[in-house]
């Protein structure tokens, strides 16, 4: 069987199956707590019609022969874009995902050489499809469906766990925790969230070389509290916690993560070689990856497609600016099945595009890069984002937050 076929057969699949549970499922499961939620959602159905209504299309730096301009940011194909705005103001999404939040960094110093870094989030606003500030939260996870977020108050490690209406941006609930937690993820269908638990804050920044002869900010090494997570069922807010001790393969920020099945969980750790990643049975003892996740990467956002037979992988060619390939993979045997264009793989939009970083930039100047949406077997991109300028000064740059919709 050629590339192509192996591709086509790969996506074809796709079609006679059925997930176990459709995006936004973790809302359903918590809708009996929530209040007129009838006329809210046909109010925040019309909200989101006439803000996205309309599309500002921008000059792009490059010649512009592969790019898709979106003459409405509302199509057919479900995209939503906006390319004149960086940070964006206004909803980015493209087919099942779409930018549910994102944050900036400040350093609060604590002594001459150590400080402690804080995020600043911007959160979607359902209603007005605007993202919104809100600097209660030292860290965001949103659930499938794009109306419930689990937050973190400052000062992180935290006792207790916020479940906020994001269309309210009020904490419905809050999960007491005997564990100080400083790190959160939602399980793939969203009825579960991993806390992870630290001894102190996760977050230390400490001076490093610049490499031009100063010092700056930097995430600090081998200082990891990191103590274990709790698995918490979403919709009755219990769960359990287990302990996993750090040591020196573990990052000062450690955080765990659920396997696509939930029956694992990951982290990252340092020097590694099977992709920088470990992962735990829901005891907390070490295992092998499971056999579709084996060769993917910390990394690389994007992991499996929705369908899990196609595994987004690094960078692999960068020919021009705003013309770069990564690589596409048969999760079960790690062997390429096609490139992508895209320098960094973010977020599946669906079993066939995905939402990516691209260079903006020459290849001889500082790193810049637009989110775009690319499609496998095809050159062409659609930008999403105006130009990240400052993409690897954490100090101004804006990460992105995704979550299916």
């Amino acid at each position: 069987m050629n590339v192509e076929e192996l591709l086509r057969d790969a996506l074809r699949e796709q079609a006679a199956e059925q997930p176990s549970a459709g995006p936004g499922f973790a809302d359903r499961v918590l809708a009996v707590r929530r209040r007129r939620r009838t006329r809210r959602l046909a109010a925040v159905a019309a909200a989101t019609t006439a803000v996205v209504a309309v599309a500002v299309a921008v000059p792009l730096l490059d010649s512009g022969k592969s790019d898709v301009r979106p003459s409405g940011v509302v199509q057919r194909n479900g995209i939503t874009g906006h390319p004149d705005q960086s940070p964006p103001r206004q909803l980015i999404a493209a087919g099942q995902t779409a930018l549910a939040a994102y944050y900036t960094w400040r350093t609060v110093p604590q002594t001459d050489d150590k400080g402690i870094g804080v995020r600043t989030y911007r959160l979607l606003d359902p209603g007005t499809g605007t993202y919104v500030k809100d600097s209660r939260w030292s860290f965001v996870a949103v659930a499938p469906g794009l109306r419930t977020a689990a937050v973190l108050e400052q000062t992180l490690p935290v006792r207790r766990i916020g479940l906020l209406d994001l269309a309210t941006r009020k904490v419905e609930r809050w999960i007491p925790v005997e564990h100080g937690v400083g790190g959160l993820a939602f399980s793939y269908d969203g009825t579960r969230l991993l806390a992870t638990t630290y001894g102190d804050n996760p977050d230390v920044r400490a001076k490093v070389d610049n490499l031009k002869g100063g010092l700056e900010w930097g995430p600090a090494f081998a200082t990891s509290t990191r103590t274990g997570f709790y698995d918490i069922d979403v919709t009755s807010g219990k769960g359990a916690w287990t302990g996993v001790a750090s040591d020196r393969a573990t990052p000062t920020r450690g955080d765990f993560s659920y396997s696509r099945t939930g029956g694992q969980v990951y982290a990252q750790v340092i020097g590694s070689r099977d992709g920088m990643q470990q992962f735990y049975d829901l005891d907390g003892g070490r295992i092998a990856a499971p056999a579709d996740e084996r060769y993917l990467r910390t990394d690389v956002d994007a992991r499996l497609s929705p369908n899990g037979r196609l595994a987004a992988l690094g960078l692999t060619k960068e020919v021009a600016p705003g013309k770069s390939y990564s690589s596409i993979r048969d999760p079960r045997t790690g062997k390429e099945i096609t490139k992508v264009r895209g320098g960094h793989l973010l977020a599946w939009a669906d079993d066939r595009r995905l939402v990516a970083w691209e260079r903006a930039s020459g290849l001889d100047e500082p790193y810049r890069a637009r989110l775009v949406l690319v499609t496998i077997g095809s050159d062409k991109i659609v930008p999403l984002s105006g130009v990240q300028k400052q993409m690897y000064d954490y100090l101004k740059a804006w990460q992105p937050v995704f979550a299916r919709r």
